[in-house]
């Protein structure tokens, strides 16, 4: 089987991640090039470093390479849409950050190119590849604890992005709880009916020049009956709180936080452990392989991705419905937000 070229657009934060994976941890991938439209020196020695002969500024360069069989979309939220149009019109099968986009409208035009042109795409919500929440999942999905109850997600930042970020980001829901609203999906193996959003700026006022919040708590209602908690924080300053759990009908299954260590050290003054992972690269790491390892499998096996544009659509809807509920201080059914 052919090893799928692979062209990296964006290389921030999140596209020398997935090229560093997909350079020395994922097999049958070769990337080919990478573009990134701030090119510099430090780009270039990253590309060097990983043996990406080929690093352009203009994007587009990836779509003409013809070794190139598939494309990784890891640049800024509002490019996100039109690259995925672009790389469909080439051929390209696409991987794409989330969320695809904040614009329904561009979120559809761009499902239906990929439709169109019978290419694979597949969205980077990793936490799905997670060895602690696939656990939670499957246990549900399987049926062995019975319906779902209660869906409980804690998701919290260890420290908040620049402002500069903040002002592109597209709000806290759309940008950070958006995860959250995916997995919210994924653990409760239904759609989500209902929201109800509050928020709060309670870590850095700067934040309201934006008319964003930095501490939200959302609550939902599934179609299947069951009820959904999500509490997001930008700063819990212990590190990158992750939990789940899923009550259910005959029993609950939780996940608990990924430590440092597993140590744990008991004296007559108290027990002591490690705290969480610090960030997103070093707690998803292993699940950032994960997914790209999907990816690539299913284009040299002709497979559908398991995370797909409806993912993608949905929890956007999921993002605007919590963002009108927070700025009309009301529940908001999806029905009012799907277009």
């Amino acid at each position: 089987m052919k090893e799928v070229g692979i062209g990296v657009i964006g290389a921030g934060r999140i596209g020398k991640l997935h090229g560093d994976n997909l350079c020395r941890s994922v097999a049958g991938a070769r990337v080919e090039a990478a573009a990134e439209i701030n090119l510099n020196d430090e780009h270039r020695a990253w590309a060097e470093k990983n043996g990406i002969k080929k690093i352009y500024k203009d994007p587009a360069e990836i779509w003409k390479d013809p070794k190139i069989d598939a494309v990784f979309i890891c640049s800024s939220t509002d490019t996100h849409a039109d690259f995925i149009m672009e790389a469909a019109a080439a051929g390209k099968h696409i991987f794409c950050e989330k969320p695809i986009h904040t614009d329904v409208k561009k979120i559809k035009e761009a499902l239906a190119a990929v439709e169109k042109a019978g290419v694979k795409l597949q969205v980077g919500f990793v936490r799905r590849f997670d060895h602690n929440h696939k656990k939670v999942h499957d246990a549900v999905a399987s049926g062995i604890l019975g319906s779902p109850h209660v869906v409980r997600i804690t998701s919290r930042d260890p420290e908040g992005p620049p402002l500069s970020y903040i002002a592109v980001s597209g709000g806290i829901f759309m940008d950070m709880t958006i995860h959250d609203f995916d997995m919210a999906r994924y653990l409760s193996c239904s759609e989500v009916a209902e929201v109800s959003a509050y928020g709060a700026v309670l870590i850095d006022q700067d934040y309201r020049q934006y008319g964003d919040v930095d501490t939200a708590a959302v609550m939902l209602k599934f179609e299947n009956g069951a009820l959904g908690l999500i509490d997001n924080s930008r700063a819990a300053h212990y590190g990158y709180d992750q939990r789940t759990e899923v009550h259910c009908a005959k029993g609950c299954v939780q996940a608990a936080n990924d430590l440092v260590d597993a140590s744990v050290i008991s004296t007559a003054e108290g027990v002591v452990c490690e705290k969480p992972m610090w960030f997103f690269l070093e707690r998803y790491n292993a699940a950032f392989i994960s997914e790209a390892r999907v990816f690539v499998d299913a284009v040299r096996n002709d497979a559908v991705p398991p995370v797909g544009g409806k993912d993608g659509l949905e929890a956007v809807y999921i993002a605007m419905a919590a963002a009108r509920s927070l700025k009309e201080n009301r529940p908001v059914k999806l029905s009012e937000v799907r277009q």
